[in-house]
């Protein structure tokens, strides 16, 4: 995932733009890195709060607040569309996902207690009998990225409170407000004040939370350069990181051409392209290759960018002017080494056009790396065999997709794909909140996903009680 040039914080204040106009949508107050031991010492005090509150009344709070940003929900897509760049369409999504991760929170709440542990099934265990439960960390810092600036603060919120964590948010500095707006929410909800606590500031005030020895955890979703800084800074805790991808989808011959086409384009553009498991490389076997990228251009150059406000565009701004300026540097790097350009690769401010290309070298950046841009590469195959090896070459990988009507091939591909998710006919940008979500290989510790995360959360406690016998009578033993 893209670090998006996060911004060097001025004393004082921090301005949200909309990355469409520029205008202004709103301040947030910049906290010095001297600022991360109040918010730690509040979050050690709601550690303790969360913690002694029943689950009932977790999962209570968790579906309050899912029902007030469900009937809130126009206002929260607004705003992820104004400080986002999101399309109305794709924000009013984001919104009733983050309702669902709510409510499935609220249900790990109840479900995800412990177990029994059936000591007598082993030899010298007979005479004991107990359980584990799950017990919270304590506090967990999430920082989150701008991209889905409401689900992703939710897919970290919702699993902490459900295990009785407090957390420390900080969220990106250019999507804050709808975090913000999240967490009041939550305390609308009934969830005491002290619980969680957003940390507004540049990537100094980050550095002193995560390397703080009372934190317990770090989730952080990001760019793979901060990842790295982050894991050497903090100490002996837990990571979950999720570092971006450069997802592959096979297109074979048997498929369903039309529903490949249009899932790919989906795939690649959701978002501008601002996406860790947006499609990236599309391999296609060679007898629908020409086929395939005929109605893949036809239908990307159908694409409207514009005003992610409009209800008929389909294709908003990236994160900053910058961002769309690096991207074209990097397409044009590409084109430099020999690809072909089919469409796009024009770019206005932060509105870079959704872009395909072919004949991309395997040597070169936008094959290898994370391009987090609306860009995606059309690539010749002959055989699954040189599919798998292609789309398994980068060092690291989120989701990976097949289309292809062949059972067999199907289910070779969920086998030798390594990726944390292997999505069969269907582009790599699908996901459910429900399903565990992480990468293979290098750029990825840990499962997102909310039962997964809630798991990473929490932590088991082993209960054991030794039966000791008197007369005919057993009895627990006592201490004495």
């Amino acid at each position: 995932m893209n670090d998006a040039f996060p911004i060097d914080a001025s004393p004082g204040f921090i301005s949200i733009t909309n990355p469409f106009d520029g205008v202004e949508v709103g301040t947030v107050v910049n906290i010095p890195p001297g600022g991360a031991q109040a918010l730690i010492q509040t979050a050690k005090e709601g550690a303790r709060v969360c913690r002694n509150l029943s689950r009932h009344e977790r999962a209570r709070v968790l579906e309050i607040c899912a029902s007030l940003v469900e009937r809130d929900k126009d206002a929260f897509a607004d705003l992820i569309v104004a400080e986002a760049g999101k399309t109305i369409r794709q924000a009013s999504k984001e919104v009733l996902r983050c309702v669902n991760t709510l409510k499935l929170s609220a249900d790990e709440a109840r479900r995800n207690v412990g177990e029994v542990v059936p000591f007598d099934a082993y030899g010298g265990s007979e005479n004991r009998q107990g359980w584990f439960t799950r017990e919270p960390l304590g506090i967990i810092v999430a920082i989150t990225p701008y991209n889905d600036p409401l689900n992703l603060v939710a897919h970290k919120l919702g699993p902490a409170i459900a295990g009785g964590n407090a957390v420390v948010l900080k969220p990106s500095e250019f999507t804050p407000l709808s975090a913000i707006k999240l967490v009041g929410y939550l305390v609308a909800a009934g969830l005491p004040s002290n619980v969680v606590s957003v940390a507004t500031g540049g990537a100094a005030l980050g550095e002193a939370l995560v390397s703080s020895r009372d934190v317990r955890m770090v989730s952080f979703t990001g760019g793979f350069i901060t990842g790295e800084k982050i894991a050497r800074s903090s100490g002996l805790k837990k990571l979950a990181m999720d570092l971006g991808g450069n997802a592959p989808v096979i297109v074979l011959s048997d498929c369903n051409l039309e529903d490949a086409v249009s899932s790919c384009v989906s795939g690649a553009f959701w978002a501008a392209g601002q996406n860790c498991i947006g499609t990236q490389r599309i391999l296609i076997q060679s007898s629908i290759y020409d086929e395939f990228g005929r109605r893949f251009v036809a239908r990307t150059r159908a694409l409207k960018s514009g005003n992610p406000a409009l209800p008929d565009t389909d294709v908003g701004p990236m994160i900053t002017a910058q961002s769309a300026v690096q991207t074209k540097r990097v397409v044009d790097a590409a084109i430099g080494q020999g690809a072909r350009l089919l469409c796009g690769n024009t770019q206005d401010g932060s509105l870079y056009a959704p872009t395909v290309l072919e004949d991309v070298s395997f040597d070169c950046d936008l094959w290898k790396e994370e391009v987090f841009s609306p860009v995606v590469v059309l690539q010749r195959i002959e055989t699954l065999d040189e599919a798998l090896s292609l789309a398994n070459s980068p060092e690291y990988s989120l989701h990976a997709g097949i289309f292809t009507n062949d059972l067999h091939a199907a289910l070779r591909a969920a086998d030798e794909l390594e990726a944390g998710g292997a999505m069969i006919n269907d582009s790599s940008d699908y996901g459910f909140d429900a399903m565990p979500f992480g990468g293979f290989k290098y750029r990825s510790l840990g499962r997102e996903g909310v039962r997964f995360a809630y798991e990473e959360m929490t932590q088991p406690k082993v209960v054991c009680i030794r039966k000791t016998t008197y007369g005919n009578q057993d009895h627990v033993a006592t201490a004495g």
